[in-house]
């Protein structure tokens, strides 16, 4: 098997993976309110990159990990994304119609419930992430704490009101990096964070460390994104495409050019992949997520 394989092999099993835990954290259907719970598992399951609990695993592996910590950080990053994209879909919002393929949940369902599943979602990942596991209790409070500030007015929600501020206005590279660090890299750095701190022998230096690739990823994937938003088809994406150009949104594309902006992703990623020389064959994984954040097509 050559290494491209043994990669695209662990990336398949731990999106499965992180589908039966998602599946198994998530109320039941059958439990009242049926419609409610039916909603957050259909916006849940069964789509997606899974970019954000794949991250939290091969963080993971750079230490001795308590596997109920990272399944249960798996699962609340996860439901924190899912809840963002079905608010985000709304229309007061990017008003969309379509997400992973599917009819957005206002759509499928109605703009009440998708206000619901999203409040539900959220208070379901904390509710998931303070679970009994072995870690000591320190280091269980900060995993909360790191996905709090991730989702709060200080990170994606932050990010998202910068955004929403900024229609149809001009911003600076500085100012679209300090929202998207916000709206898009919040998440992923708590992911990378989330994975460290299930991991009771890696130090304050080394989450320091591994932070410093996570907030590389996170602007490199929001500029992808931006690209991809010009160059890709809906079919691809999976989403709306051109919905940022069609609402003026300020991107990198807007910033810099198409080309520019592909370039500028790649620096980053570069970036990204020298702060994991410390930890060596261990973070092939992390090393794999950051190549595939240029090279994926939705």
């Amino acid at each position: 098997m050559t290494q491209a394989n043994d990669l695209k092999a662990w990336q398949q099993k731990a999106q499965a993976q992180t589908e039966l835990v998602l599946e198994r954290l998530l109320p039941s259907e059958h439990d009242k309110p049926a419609k409610l719970h039916e909603a957050m598992r259909y916006v849940t399951l069964g789509g997606g990159k899974r970019l954000r609990p794949l991250l939290v695993l091969a963080a993971s592996e750079l230490g001795d990990a308590d596997n109920a910590a990272v399944e249960q950080a798996m699962g609340a990053i996860e439901m924190v994304h899912v809840y963002s994209l079905v608010h985000d879909d709304m229309p007061p919002m990017d008003n969309d119609s379509l997400r992973r393929g599917k009819p957005t949940c206002h759509v499928q369902y109605d703009e009440a419930t998708a206000l619901l599943v999203g409040d539900a979602l959220q208070t379901q990942a904390f509710g998931v992430l303070s679970r009994a596991t072995e870690l000591p209790a320190a280091r269980q409070l900060a995993m909360l704490s790191t996905l709090a500030k991730a989702g709060g007015s200080l990170g994606m929600a932050g990010g998202q009101a910068i955004d929403l501020a900024n229609v149809g206005k001009t911003m600076n590279q500085a100012e679209l990096e300090e929202m998207h660090g916000l709206k898009t890299g919040a998440l992923i750095r708590a992911a990378v964070v989330l994975g460290a701190l299930a991991c009771p022998d890696l130090s304050d230096e080394q989450i320091v460390q591994l932070d410093q690739y996570a907030a590389k990823l996170g602007l490199a994937f929001q500029v992808v994104d931006d690209v991809l938003d010009c160059e890709a088809d809906t079919a691809t994406l999976g989403k709306t495409a051109g919905k940022d150009a069609g609402n003026d949104k300020p991107t990198y594309v807007k910033l810099m050019g198409l080309a520019e902006a592909r370039a500028y992703a790649e620096k980053l990623v570069d970036e990204a992949v020298a702060s994991l020389q410390p930890f060596g064959s261990k973070a092939a994984h992390l090393l794999w997520l950051a190549e595939f954040v240029t090279a994926r097509k939705n």
